[in-house]
């Protein structure tokens, strides 16, 4: 996983030059690039949405589009159309801004439902149907999509198939006062430029080199997703994954919890992370650094006075606090299949691991055993210990 873990080494650098901090949200959109997912970015404007995206397609070589959503926006407006070619006699068709490797759906939410269910079958199939034909897009495709959450007015809010598409959800905020002025030294002395435009070339390449830059840094990262998948997960962090989900589903605020293609995303996404730690193997604690990311934007609250991310942050947490880790005995199987191939795919990093393991199982949020159906989980029943974090050994 060392190749993994440079080339994330390298993108953050890249980055650097045109990002001012924001250090975990690049590792999240770096970690649903690895995972072949979807990012959504929530936050007002003049954040660096658009910067960031445009740098991340620069640092990798890979072509960028920008669409920006309007209420007139057709779906043909995205995925092309067929016209009629009079010189030539027939007709053409001509692609849509889809067609390429790393699209920003700008202020996605002002969109018509019929506009926005036209990114469905590309975010999950990675493909498009045209009058009867369907055309394979080209990999890796990521859609990179952003909304206001403040101004609501004339906006029309994705529907929860379309939120479960997204492998996570993040916000880039605002810079703190270090970044700030270090974004306006960069701008008063002029260092503070885009990542790269669609089709731009590098003046001082020739002869095609910069081209083969491009289509080398693409192979990398194809052969990185590839790589990403193979990092092995211990059988018992597999069912601590479903334990979770569960738990989001039973608990007494939530309408609707984290989906079976939730977890199937938390799973990549922990994969991935672990891949850009360096390790073949994931830890509880890449499981519970990604919940509140891939999982909140998925929950549904059944109250409406608080926030939906403020609640459905809330109900992951409570998740995490109750559901008990995999003991150590389990977390030491994992070291231990790097001879006999106990995980899920791959061998599984050296014993060093182990001692992590440990550590993330010695600090769980949820103590003692959980509850076995409905609310009990969250009901603190006789004997139960408390929720708060690392009071004592409870595992598994």
């Amino acid at each position: 996983m060392e190749q993994v873990k440079a080339l994330a080494d390298a993108v953050r650098t890249s980055l650097a030059q045109t990002i001012v901090g924001k250090g975990e949200e690049v590792e999240l959109l770096l970690t649903a690039l690895l995972a072949s997912g979807h990012v959504l970015l929530e936050d007002v404007p003049g954040t660096g949405k658009t910067l960031l995206a445009q740098s991340l397609a620069a640092a990798l070589g890979l072509e960028f589009r920008r669409v920006q959503f309007t209420p007139d926006l057709l779906p043909s407006d995205l995925t092309g159309i067929h016209y009629y070619n009079q010189k030539e006699g027939e007709f053409r068709f001509r692609p849509g801004p889809l067609f390429t490797q790393i699209v920003l759906a700008d202020e996605i939410n002002r969109a018509t439902p019929r506009t926005q269910s036209s990114l469905l079958e590309c975010m999950e199939e990675r493909q498009i149907s045209i009058d009867g034909e369907t055309m394979a897009l080209r990999e890796p495709f990521l859609v990179l999509a952003t909304q206001n959450p403040i101004d609501s007015q004339g906006t029309f809010p994705l529907p929860e198939a379309q939120m479960d598409r997204f492998m996570i959800r993040m916000k880039l905020g605002y810079p703190d006062r270090e970044e700030g002025v270090e974004i306006l030294r960069r701008t008063a002395l002029g260092q503070l430029q885009r990542g790269g435009t669609p089709g731009e070339k590098d003046p001082a390449a020739a002869g095609g080199r910069a081209d083969e830059g491009n289509r080398s840094r693409e192979a990398q990262l194809l052969e990185a997703q590839r790589r990403c998948r193979e990092v092995a997960v211990h059988a018992d962090l597999l069912a601590y994954l479903v334990e979770l989900a569960e738990a989001t589903r039973e608990h007494p605020d939530a309408l609707l919890g984290v989906s079976p293609r939730g977890t199937q995303a938390w799973l990549r996404a922990a994969q991935a992370y672990a891949a850009m730690q360096g390790r073949a193997y994931v830890l509880p604690d890449d499981i519970k650094r990604l919940a509140v990311p891939v999982c909140a934007h998925r929950i549904v609250p059944r109250r409406r006075q608080e926030p939906q991310a403020a609640a459905a942050g809330r109900i992951v947490q409570d998740a995490l606090a109750r559901v008990p880790v995999p003991s150590e005995e389990a977390l030491a199987a994992l070291a231990a299949s790097a001879a006999g191939g106990a995980g899920l795919a791959g061998p599984a990093g050296g014993t060093g691991g182990n001692s992590r393991a440990v550590g993330a199982a010695g600090s769980a949020g949820g103590v003692g055993p959980a509850g076995t159906s409905g609310a009990g989980r969250f009901a603190g029943t006789a004997g139960e210990p408390g929720a708060s974090s690392g009071a004592g050994a409870g595992g598994r």
